[in-house]
């Protein structure tokens, strides 16, 4: 790959996708293919084709996908098992009739057992049940794993997949009915703070341990692994630590200026005790993260706390 290649981002309005486009041109690569959805449906096969032969990408970096909190995913079960089955299996199929170089699919961490021990190595993939709740989104991710290697091994394509852990970062979600933890407590405690409440509500026991990276360091790491890594195997991508959701709200409390209560409503469920990724395949080819969660939780909050998302009112 280098700066002449012609490199298609799918899914580039996205939080990962949108990262992906930031790190290819901080690394001097011009030819960058993007399309939105309405300009090219991806659950259709007829377009996806088209799309292929007439802009012939090089590289394809795999990172649209169907997408939503646990209501959504629990909620609309076929809808999210569909469009994400035909989303992957368009662009992996057309990347290999149209003769892309290399591709790398992005999976998700909910791809492995609900039980599986800590921290979660690649080869603990389909060694139990998955978490109910998203089974139809990780069944979904694992497909695109296994399409990814048995294009390899029919046809010997250059496609490799990465799963990344808890993302956040610019273009997150902080709609409080759907968004995920991390963004959740900023536009909380920001709420908090910026309407003088003695107290910000936390569901659960705050005991549970999450891993948080920062989308920037996931694209570093994705071109990283573009240039650099060309096996079967699929890599964990994180930082290779976690905290607990109370030092995630301490945190966010410290970032935001929060000095009231920290409530912790213990009727809520916790959720899966940990959930951290074994990132040692990763370190070993030599790469590891940058943006530390302090440092990171800070950026996004000076980034996003005068934007219309945080625009709450009383």
């Amino acid at each position: 790959m280098n700066a002449n290649s012609r490199i298609y981002v799918a899914g580039h309005r996205g939080m990962v996708g949108s990262a992906i486009v930031r790190a290819l041109k901080d690394n001097g690569f011009s030819e960058i293919i993007t399309k939105t959805s309405t300009e090219l449906d991806l659950t259709n096969q007829s377009d996806v084709n088209s799309f292929f032969k007439e802009e012939k990408p090089e590289f394809v970096f795999m990172a649209a996908a169907k997408v939503g909190g646990i209501v959504a995913n629990n909620t609309y079960r076929a809808q999210f098992l569909y469009e994400n089955l035909m989303i992957e299996s368009n662009v992996v199929h057309y990347s290999h009739e149209h003769d892309v170089k290399k591709m790398l699919f992005l999976g998700s961490s909910c791809i492995y057992p609900k039980l599986a021990p800590q921290p979660l190595k690649e080869e603990y993939l389909l060694q139990g049940y998955l978490e109910p709740t998203n089974e139809p989104y990780a069944i979904a991710k694992i497909a695109g794993i296994k399409l990814a290697e048995s294009y390899r091994h029919q046809y010997g394509c250059n496609f490799i997949s990465a799963m990344p852990t808890n993302l956040y970062g610019p273009n997150d979600n902080y709609d409080l009915k759907n968004s995920h933890v991390l963004p959740a407590l900023l536009r909380k405690f920001h709420d908090a703070t910026i309407n003088n409440k003695d107290q910000v509500e936390i569901w659960g026991t705050g005991s549970p341990r999450r891993e948080f990276m920062h989308v920037d360091d996931l694209a570093d790491a994705c071109v990283f692994l573009m240039k650099n890594y060309d096996e079967s195997q699929f890599v964990n991508v994180g930082v290779g630590n976690d905290v607990s959701i109370k030092e995630l709200a301490e945190i966010v409390a410290e970032v935001t200026g929060f000095g009231g209560e920290l409530k912790f409503d213990t009727s809520k469920p916790d959720g899966t005790p940990r959930k951290l990724m074994d990132v040692s395949k990763l370190h070993s080819l030599g790469w590891r993260h940058k943006i530390e969660l302090m440092e990171g939780v800070k950026s996004v909050y000076e980034s996003v706390k005068d934007s219309k998302e945080f625009a709450i009112s009383n």
